[in-house]
């Protein structure tokens, strides 16, 4: 993908994540009022096709009621067809919101056949299931490669709903990151049956592994248990790790922040240092804006920035100890420190602090 294409799909995706939460929050509001699939069109698809770009209202591309001649079946229709180019690029059935979906007799795998598009999706407005033709070409899977409850949405979901924008919709894509989709899936829950209730296959794979005598069917049964006891005390365990990094991370960042703050509190700026920061402006207001001319003090130093950039020191007064001097710092941003009797010694330093100035505009 180039990288024109990958800001438009992440300019895509964080957009899409905001108005898909919104639209969440509508339907978790608003559903108990909705009784019939009409209302259940109008109050939540329609909303979810316009997210994805396309304009309900426009006929042409949005077509409501699309009929498809079907054999014998003559003008069999289905609740919406988005189209592209003059052609369907993606069909869609609606079911009432209160109905769990079934491809069992579907318009979809009638219609999908004699149509030219890759993509269907069944929804009822909050469980959204999208389908291809992985399987056999021009022939709708028995399976979604993608599905999701609109009101239970992760973020790598999101991901996969923003291709369908018609902002960057492009079938070659979508049906090769469909067949990666569908079978993690289906792995994904080959894992969790198998965790939940191991098949012998799997205890054996294990067993055979770690135990060197005959697998009995006792043996086969007290593996089965010790699988799926190793197998939950492992992801347990891979839990708590990152629980535990994430809460150490989280207890460094608040100290970091209380010994910030215990620094900032024992900071106390002197009117001599004040005084030195007023001849810095002095010299450089000629050459910059006053207000971008900032300072900011520390236990060690008094620092004076340009932009209120810690990487562009314009100097760094050192008074508070016995001996007074000033920091100037060469195109490097490497600080010398020059020893100074009073603050009006700052003035002569002009060309040195002009300069610093003069290196960090040549950057831009």
């Amino acid at each position: 993908m180039g990288v024109g294409l990958e800001k438009l799909l992440n300019q895509v995706i964080m957009e899409l994540n905001t108005q898909l939460k919104a639209l969440a929050d509508k339907i978790i509001l608003l559903k108990d009022k909705i009784q019939t699939e009409e209302s259940t069109k109008h109050a939540f698809v329609l909303p979810f096709i316009n997210l994805l770009g396309y304009d309900t209202f426009n006929p042409t591309e949005v077509v409501p009621e699309f009929t498809a001649d079907l054999g014998l079946k003559k003008g069999e229709k289905v609740d919406y067809a988005i189209i592209q180019d003059d052609e369907p690029i993606l069909i869609i059935e609606c079911k009432n919101w209160k109905e769990s979906l079934t491809i069992h007799g579907s318009q979809l795998f009638r219609y999908f056949h004699v149509s030219k598009t890759r993509f269907a999706l069944l929804t009822n407005g909050i469980t959204y299931q999208f389908f291809t033709d992985l399987d056999e070409k021009n022939k709708m899977d028995q399976k979604p490669f993608l599905e999701f409850d609109i009101t239970n949405l992760k973020d790598n979901v999101i991901n996969e709903i923003a291709k369908f924008h018609k902002s960057n919709f492009d079938v070659n894509n979508i049906v090769t990151n469909a067949s990666s989709l569908k079978y993690v899936k289906e792995i994904r829950k080959q894992i969790n049956d198998e965790l939940t209730n191991p098949s012998n296959e799997f205890v054996k794979l294990f067993a055979n592994k770690v135990y060197g005598g005959r697998l009995t069917e006792k043996v086969m049964e007290e593996f089965k248990d010790l699988v799926q006891k190793g197998f939950n005390q492992f992801i347990n365990e891979k839990i708590n790790d990152r629980l535990n990094a994430a809460l150490t991370k989280e207890a460094k960042q608040q100290q970091e922040e209380v010994v910030e703050t215990i620094e900032e509190s024992l900071v106390q700026t002197t009117e001599e240092e004040l005084e030195g920061y007023r001849i810095v402006i002095a010299i450089l207001r000629r050459k910059i804006a006053v207000d971008r001319i900032v300072h900011r003090d520390t236990q060690s130093y008094f620092g004076i920035l340009l932009d209120d950039n810690n990487r562009k020191p314009l100097c760094r007064l050192h008074l508070n100890s016995g001996k007074k001097y000033i920091g100037l710092f060469n195109e490097n941003k490497v600080e010398k420190k020059m020893q100074i009797e009073s603050l009006d010694e700052i003035y002569s330093f002009e060309k040195e602090l002009l300069d610093t100035v003069g290196n960090y505009e040549n950057e831009k």
